[in-house]
């Protein structure tokens, strides 16, 4: 099962880097029935919906890959439609794929941008809060294959809106992020209460130790 996962992250644009623009996102509760990333099967950690600013939505999927901690994959496009009021379908043009080895831009992990056709397919509601499943496949310009399939578990999905105010700077924003990487990295395990600080701390270190681009 998925744990519920109260963690933002941030919409990349394609060549510009980290962007931190998003204004709506949706977490879900339920479990991967099936997770492909170029022909291999994982399980997930997490499932989410981001939309920008700039208009593009994301589902992204937080992997349980013991080798990388870091790996997530987004479905992401620009098109979405709503065929029917429990129906929302969004077409993938490209694959935003993040892991542990990618370089980093003003202290920010930066993803593998892979142009894609495909689209997701969510049956559920944002107004009502209920999601019954979603389906993603995508095949990328090399011929590599993604696909989702997820089921709920019938808990309502967490829904925030953001506002947004004065952007903080390049600085400020690798520093809520790094935050908010080393609170899933403690979730996912499963670190005491009592020993969340001292996780953090570590885990904040880690992530200030490690070089960004230009600096290697």
């Amino acid at each position: 099962m998925i744990a519920t996962v109260i963690v933002c992250w941030p919409a990349l644009a394609l060549a510009a880097g980290p962007v931190y623009d998003v204004d709506l996102y949706a977490l879900m509760s339920g479990s991967c029935r099936n997770v492909t990333v170029a022909g291999r099967s994982y399980s997930c950690k997490a499932v989410a919906y981001f939309h920008t600013l700039r208009g593009r939505s994301e589902f992204t999927v937080v992997l349980d890959d013991p080798a990388d901690k870091s790996h997530i994959i987004s479905f992401s496009g620009e098109s979405t439609e709503r065929t029917q009021d429990n129906l929302f379908e969004l077409a993938v043009d490209r694959m935003l794929l993040k892991s542990s080895d990618r370089p980093r831009v003003d202290g920010l992990p930066v993803p593998l941008v892979e142009m894609s056709t495909g689209s997701c397919r969510q049956v559920g509601s944002f107004i009502t809060r209920q999601v019954s499943t979603i389906t993603c496949a995508a095949t990328d310009q090399n011929g590599k294959k993604y696909e989702l399939s997820f089921e709920s578990d019938g808990s309502p999905m967490t829904l925030r809106r953001l506002r947004q105010s004065t952007l903080p700077s390049e600085r400020q924003r690798a520093r809520q992020i790094a935050q908010l990487e080393c609170r899933l990295k403690a979730r996912a395990a499963q670190v005491l209460p009592r020993d969340t600080t001292a996780f953090m701390i570590r885990c904040l270190g880690e992530d200030d130790s490690k070089p960004v681009d230009g600096q290697r």
